[in-house]
């Protein structure tokens, strides 16, 4: 309790600094290339598993959320792979968002990767007992894929409050010219494969979307259920003043929908103004709690002063998200 306390003493005096300051909105709390992180409070610490760069699954660790560094091997000190033999089904070089979910004292890790046989990317789930892993995949093919629709990629794994489990993805069908939606699936009650059959929840068809969406996060929010996706292109291009990708969410009533996209999005988006600073791509979101209160994780691409693409690299960002008057809100991002 009293590690809640002085954490959110700290957030507090990051928010009133930051506005007093008149900084930027959002500021990068982790400047490296961490993509499509995931972040899990464990105990003291705050867990990142990010997407392939080197690792099959780097992580990245926190106390205040604003300082973080990778998670490194004593011996080497090379930065440590929480999944370093993929399942057997899997082949290496396309790992991407991870997320991990605690239940009954071991630590499931849903990863996307591309099938040997299937030529397409596919789910599959790693156990461990320790969230820094090494998490390990012992299943010979993995627990989801949608060849008929591109494959299946983004796992998002939620506990509603009956203690029920579901799986959310992506189907990949934008990589096959089909379109791309977010479907839900019920998990088994030890969390390792699917029962049931997928309901597809949403799919492409809002303009700023531009035809994909992928990303899904289920939370139960103080309205309801709700389903935030990322959508559109998430890279950078040379001949793009900013990235497309942004973040939206749907209101659902259930865990397996049906759901409906708010007008409203996307709530998160790139943007260059003098005031508020600038932020490209902010997309692949994650949403946790602490203690009472809520945040969401994202990444945006490394910028340079002029608003312009620096380096290639996706950085993370952590920011409160609460609601009002039915709707979610993003706060001014935490900073170190």
């Amino acid at each position: 309790m009293r590690f809640l306390r002085s954490l959110f003493l700290t957030f507090a005096v990051i928010a009133a600094t930051a506005s007093a300051a008149g900084d930027p909105s959002f500021v990068p709390a982790f400047r490296e290339d961490f993509p499509d992180a995931f972040i899990l409070p464990h105990g003291p610490e705050f867990i990142a598993y990010a997407t392939n760069n080197g690792p099959n699954v780097p992580m990245a660790t926190s106390r205040d959320l604003t300082h973080w560094s990778f998670v490194t091997d004593p011996a080497s000190g090379a930065r440590r792979d929480a999944l370093p033999q993929l399942g057997a089904w899997a082949k290496t070089g396309f790992t991407w968002a991870p997320e991990v979910l605690e239940l009954n004292g071991k630590y499931l890790l849903y990863y996307t990767a591309s099938d040997r046989r299937k030529s397409a990317q596919c789910i599959g789930v790693a156990e461990a007992a320790d969230p820094h892993g090494p998490f390990v995949d012992s299943r010979p093919e993995p627990i989801v894929c949608q060849t008929e629709l591109g494959g299946s990629i983004d796992a998002d794994a939620f506990r509603d409050a009956d203690g029920k489990l579901y799986l959310y993805f992506k189907n990949d069908g934008n990589r096959v010219g089909q379109h791309s939606g977010i479907w839900g699936q019920q998990l088994a009650a030890d969390g390792l494969s699917v029962v049931g059959a997928a309901q597809e929840l949403i799919r492409d068809t809002q303009a700023w979307e531009q035809k994909l969406v992928e990303a899904p996060s289920m939370v139960r929010s103080p309205i309801g259920y709700e389903l935030f996706f990322s959508g559109a292109y998430f890279g950078w291009n040379d001949d793009q003043r900013l990235s497309p990708y942004a973040t939206g969410y749907a209101s659902c009533d259930g865990p397996l929908g049906p759901c409906k996209k708010s007008s409203d999005n996307p709530i998160l988006h790139s943007f260059n103004d003098r005031e508020a600073g600038c932020l490209s791509g902010p997309g692949h979101q994650s949403i946790f709690t602490v203690g009472p209160r809520s945040f969401i994780s994202f990444h945006g691409w490394s910028a340079n002063s002029g608003c312009r693409k620096a380096g290639d690299k996706r950085q993370l960002y952590v920011a409160p998200i609460f609601w009002k008057d039915g709707k979610p809100q993003v706060g001014r991002s935490l900073r170190p």
